[in-house]
């Protein structure tokens, strides 16, 4: 009879702390959310209830206490990145019970990014894909675009690979085809700063461009960094080696292919994106490459400039569902073909995120 009373004992205490490691959020309208608390990024956090299967979404600034028990990486708008729990401490503050070193107690609007490490492998991964189609009547064109991008973030380090196509048929023209594909790695330091590597590819026929690799290292940091925007510049050195298709001169009808290029560039960039404006994420990237060595077919002088700016609009009639409008635009004052300096495509899609 003792045993049984144990094991009575032993289950209403599993159960009560299996319930214990829900997390808990007030808000600031008196509501109360217990569940699993997911991650927080870009000033909204997502939850799923206990009573639900759907996960919540909640602003940021709307909570007034959570109390989170399980093991999370969060990270500060001064690039600190700690590993631990965290709960409300007093209006406005957040206690983390840092486990690699001394607790602290930080401004609920510090905190940046938060994303839970007990749930393993899949919770750090994140994925995109959307698609695009045009039709005009009058001259038969057809345009159709893709974007694909997904990552992973671990406690000190990131990693992101991507792939764009673009391609446009009309009648009695050439087809335009555009592709750029690229792997990317990020390693955090302190206060905000981290050190980059990239390998990025970009064929394009409107610039006579059969494959230009591009391979970059260089060191970046967030002047900002909120629940509102994020403002990066970043710097550093690339490889650059390209290879050209054919042109067709029409004056003689002959066919001529440049010689492939090899260069060494200085680049220069900034990022910035906004998102605390509804639904709406805005982002801009520009990224300037002045040649310091160069192969002697490539003129003095050169400069090239990558000019990316994506509207999103999330959460459009299904969760997680998305509408795009982006603007892409390169500049090359060498190009290998005269007149061709200056190549840009607008293209929207439809598309999902994870």
């Amino acid at each position: 009879m003792n045993k049984f009373y144990v094991l009575i004992f032993l289950f209403f205490n599993i159960h009560y702390l299996s319930f214990g490691q829900d997390d808990t959020l007030k808000l600031n309208n008196g509501d109360v959310i217990v569940g699993d608390l997911k991650s927080m990024e870009k000033g909204v956090l997502i939850i799923e209830p206990t009573y639900s299967d759907a996960d919540f979404k909640i602003k940021w600034n709307d909570i007034v206490e959570v109390i989170a028990l399980k093991r999370y990486l969060i990270t500060l708008s001064d690039g600190q990145r700690i590993n631990g729990t965290f709960r409300s401490e007093g209006k406005g503050k957040i206690l983390i019970d840092n486990e690699d070193g001394e607790d602290l107690t930080v401004n609920q609007s510090d905190v940046v990014n938060i994303k839970s490490v007990d749930s393993g492998f899949l919770s750090r991964l994140y994925a995109n894909i959307d698609f695009g189609f045009s039709l005009t009547k009058a001259n038969n064109q057809r345009q159709l675009n893709s974007n694909l991008r997904m990552g992973y973030v671990a406690d000190r380090w990131s990693t992101e690979v991507y792939y764009n196509s673009l391609l446009t048929t009309q009648d009695n023209v050439t087809d335009i085809q555009r592709n750029d594909a690229g792997l990317g790695f990020i390693y955090f330091l302190p206060r905000d700063w981290n050190l980059g590597a990239n390998l990025i590819f970009l064929s394009n026929t409107e610039q006579s461009l059969e494959l230009r690799t591009t391979g970059k290292v260089g060191v970046g940091n967030y002047v900002i960094r909120t629940n509102s925007s994020y403002w990066n510049i970043s710097a550093g050195v690339a490889f650059n080696k390209e290879t050209f298709s054919s042109v067709f001169n029409p004056d003689d009808g002959t066919t001529t292919q440049a010689p492939g290029r090899n260069s060494m560039e200085a680049f220069i960039g900034t990022e910035l994106n906004l998102y605390d404006i509804g639904d709406l994420n805005l982002l801009t990237n520009v990224i300037v490459y002045p040649t310091i060595v160069s192969a002697s077919n490539v003129k003095s002088g050169r400069v090239r400039t990558d000019f990316r700016f994506d509207a999103v609009y999330d959460d459009i009639f299904i969760e997680d569902f998305y509408i795009r409008a982006g603007f892409t635009l390169n500049y090359d004052n060498r190009p290998v073909e005269a007149g061709k300096e200056v190549d840009y495509i607008f293209t929207t899609g439809f598309g999902w995120k994870w």
